[in-house]
């Protein structure tokens, strides 16, 4: 029988990359979305399949972190072997406007969580596996290289809140004798980021600015250093932890280190503009607490594991760069379409 995985934030740019991954390895995939007007499932909208078709393998449930009642019931369910909980208020800057819906869904909503894994793993004797979406951002003001020993710093309610949701899933492996295992992620991006975080921001920008939609980027902080990878390797990882013997925890990262600068420097050049001449800062785009610079050492998934990334930071800031350039043409043909369309 194939193994069946519940994924929590599937619609999301992880969520996406992940179910690719586990549909590729004959898993039946189950992911839970949160209900909205509008629909939010672009990112899996090719792996979709309609729920009036014989054999499908992907299976979407509304739900939500904050409602505990309404997980146990998706767990009931799906049966998973396996759980990822990827799902979360997962941009810094706005966790410091929204700080108390940041606690809700990403502490208390993996908390509860896991509260429903240990009521079904003990109803059920099954054996379920469980995965913790961690982040770099835990480590805040922490001296770099970070790894799975430096003492967490965090710098904004999101970290804060990610730091209890780790230190959760330690109490419920040790209390309860639970395979649950942390993955530290640093920062990773693909052409599926949400526009709102600062790579697709610049990348975005980059395409409109090149064909003419689009006269300036505002940005933040420039001098912020991170660790950026590609998600579609990062994803891997995560798949990785799940087969290994024992739980733990572990950081994913490339082990270099580039600054907001930097990723404009190689974007901007690779479609031959000079990004200064476009870019201006925004001091409403500084957070609070700045979280300076983030550098991740993953010995030990790499030992561990035999993960290492395959995406260069050159090839993913190209990667990014194609995709926006190919939707800014399409905004662009558009938009020249419509300024000819006579009105009547």
């Amino acid at each position: 029988m194939s193994k069946s995985a519940l994924i929590t934030g599937i619609t999301g740019q992880d969520g996406s990359y992940l179910a690719e991954l586990l549909l590729s390895k004959g898993y039946d995939v189950h992911g839970v979305v949160r209900r909205s007007s509008s629909f939010n499932s672009a990112r899996i909208n090719h792996i979709y399949s309609d729920p009036h078709e014989s054999g499908r393998r992907l299976n979407l449930h509304y739900g939500d972190l904050t409602d505990s009642t309404g997980l146990r019931r998706i767990i009931e369910a799906a049966q998973p072997d396996e759980i990822y909980n990827l799902g979360a208020q997962s941009h810094v800057k706005v966790s410091f406007e929204l700080p108390e819906y940041t606690a809700d869904a990403d502490a208390m909503g993996t908390l509860r969580l896991l509260d429903c894994v240990r009521d079904h793993a003990l109803h059920t004797g099954r054996t379920v596996r469980f995965y913790q979406a961690g982040s770099s951002e835990m480590f805040g003001a922490a001296k770099p290289p970070q790894n799975e020993e430096t003492a967490f710093y965090p710098r904004s309610p999101y970290a804060v809140s990610k730091v209890a949701s780790h230190w959760y899933c330690i109490n419920y492996r040790e209390a309860y004798n639970l395979f649950i295992t942390n993955g530290i992620l640093f920062n990773h991006e693909s052409p599926r980021r949400g526009e709102t975080f600062v790579t697709r921001k610049i990348t975005r920008a980059l395409g409109r600015i090149k064909v003419g939609l689009q006269d300036k980027l505002y940005l933040g902080n420039l001098d912020a250093k991170r660790d950026w990878g590609f998600a579609g390797d990062y994803v891997k990882a995560m798949w990785l932890m799940l087969q290994h013997t024992e739980p733990g925890d572990f950081v994913v990262a490339t082990g270099e280190s580039y600054s907001v600068r930097e990723f404009l420097e190689v974007a901007f050049s690779y479609v031959d503009l000079d990004w200064q001449k476009f870019v201006e800062v925004d001091p409403k785009y500084f957070r609070p607490t700045e979280v300076d610079y983030l550098m991740g050492d993953s010995s030990r998934a790499r030992k561990a594991l035999g993960w290492a990334p395959e995406t260069s930071f050159k090839q993913l800031v190209q990667m990014m760069v194609d995709s926006d350039m190919r939707i800014a043409q399409v905004e662009a043909a558009q938009s020249s379409i419509l300024s000819e369309t006579p009105v009547r």
